[in-house]
């Protein structure tokens, strides 16, 4: 095994399980629910002294809940922390502001647990998760399970450094610019972003301009991310039309039209090691019958600069409301250099806001032209490796920490201002055996292809395994 690795798989009650069997041994009495979270909570004590991807724990709490019901009955994972848990904080990455404890479960909360899982705590985020690696300013970063030494991604770094290590099976995360796609990419993992409602919204999205944050998971395997789907369809119905995604449980018999994209709008040409992962994955398809040619990402010339205007939004309208927001301490003051930075940002450029809004609003017709002559679009997740800590730290200084994060996020924004889905693979390995994300996007509300094609592929081509030995 890799001495750089970090990781907790044991000969205990979790072995090397993913969240579908171990569930199947839990309801059949083969392990209890106390003999399985005990496990988990060992693990996690074993990595999160160099990971940090714990940013509140509930052992205890967990430990004494009642046992829940649902597929997942017992399954051990944690929510993300700018999700609400009933009775933890939601601190939101940031040191601007004290969280209480949440009075209710946030409604994405409330469908997860009520999947029977049992939550064990909240995992690391970057500030308000506008960063795309879980890095702070004057506080320890959160650390990649395959080398210390690199970011786990953002936002939903945490889980994905806890899932990815093996101390739970799968844990919650949302994306708002790819903050599924790019931990699940650095860290090796099945990370699928849904159609915009087809989970419930954060708080307040809705009053936004420009609906761009889906909730979701982090996984070890296709099936655990299908086996989500369809749990939380059971109780809750899509808004929109949308129809189910859930019930998919392999491959589909179909043979697909694939369409494939190697740079992004940004201008920035994709790293070597990135764009081989990508054709590599390109042949493999076409090896198994599908159809694979060139197309372009329908986006406008404008995208990037629209985009990051409204990120700026955002972080305006956090930092002027965040004592209605989040607390009456909130000090705008104490803002990590990122978010300072944006909202700086958005009171230069704000008289653009209009047009902006107006043409990431048509993003979606945009996106839909994609797939008249394609059924999946293939492209990086990222335009390139995963980069090591400090290169995205907000101790960088904004200006830096700006120009590498549009150098970095060059795809996955696009997928939320049009609202279509969006799903990350690992599929690939830098020369020093880091994992590369493979992205596929298809037209809204067709998770079921994207979830039907996953399953064929990690047949094909099994995960690496962060526990197993390599030459």
């Amino acid at each position: 095994m890799d001495s750089t690795r970090v990781h907790a798989y044991a000969d205990d009650a979790l072995g090397e399980h993913d969240a579908t069997a171990l569930a199947g041994l839990l309801a059949a009495g083969a392990l209890s629910r106390r003999e399985v979270l005990e496990a988990a909570i060992a693990r996690i004590e074993k990595v999160q002294p160099e990971l940090n991807a714990v940013r509140h724990a509930d052992f205890e709490g967990a430990l004494a809940a009642p046992p829940g019901s649902g597929p997942f009955a017992g399954v051990p994972t944690f929510i993300k922390d700018n999700t609400d848990v009933a009775g933890l904080p939601s601190q939101h990455g940031s040191t601007a502001f004290t969280a209480r404890p949440a009075a209710a479960h946030a409604p994405i909360s409330r469908l997860l647990l009520g999947l029977g899982l049992a939550n064990l705590g909240k995992s690391t985020l970057p500030e308000f998760g506008f960063n795309a690696s879980t890095e702070y300013a004057g506080l320890p970063p959160t650390r990649n399970p395959w080398n210390p030494a690199y970011s786990s991604g953002a936002s939903s770094g945490g889980s994905a450094a806890l899932v990815a290590s093996g101390a739970v099976p799968l844990a919650h995360a949302n994306d708002g610019g790819g903050s599924i796609r790019i931990p699940a990419a650095a860290c090796g993992l099945v990370g699928l972003k849904p159609t915009r409602g087809r989970f419930p919204a954060p708080a307040g999205h809705g009053l936004l301009p420009v609906g761009i944050v889906s909730e979701g998971v982090l996984t070890r395997s296709v099936r655990d991310t299908a086996r989500v789907f369809t749990g939380i369809e059971r109780t809750h119905r899509p808004s929109g039309g949308l129809m189910p995604a859930g019930g998919v449980e392999g491959p589909g018999r179909r043979r697909l039209r694939i369409g494939l994209v190697l740079d992004s709008i940004t201008g920035q040409r994709t790293d070597d090691e990135t764009r081989t992962a990508v054709e590599e994955a390109a042949r493999l398809l076409e090896g198994m019958g599908h159809q694979v040619s060139p197309v372009e990402i329908t986006a406008a010339p404008t995208f990037p600069a629209d985009f990051a205007l409204y990120w700026e939004l955002l972080a305006h309208l956090l930092s002027s409301n965040g004592k209605r927001m989040f607390a009456r301490d909130f000090d705008r003051r104490a803002l990590d250099p990122l978010t300072a930075g944006l909202a700086r940002q958005f009171r230069t450029h704000r008289r653009r806001l209009p047009g902006a809004v107006l043409r990431l609003r048509r993003t979606k017709v945009d996106y839909a032209r994609m797939f008249t002559g394609a059924d999946v679009v293939l492209s990086p997740v990222l335009a390139h490796t995963t980069p090591p800590l400090g290169h995205l730290s907000p101790e960088a200084g904004y200006e830096r920490l700006f120009a590498h994060l549009t150098d970095y996020v060059a795809f996955t924004p696009f997928n939320n201002t049009a609202g279509g889905p969006g799903l990350s693979l690992p599929m690939g390995r830098t020369a020093d055996g880091l994992p590369i994300g493979v992205h596929f996007s298809a037209a809204h509300g067709d998770e079921r292809t994207l979830l039907q094609l996953a399953f064929e592929i990690e047949e094909a081509v099994p995960w690496r395994r962060i526990q197993d030995r390599e030459s």
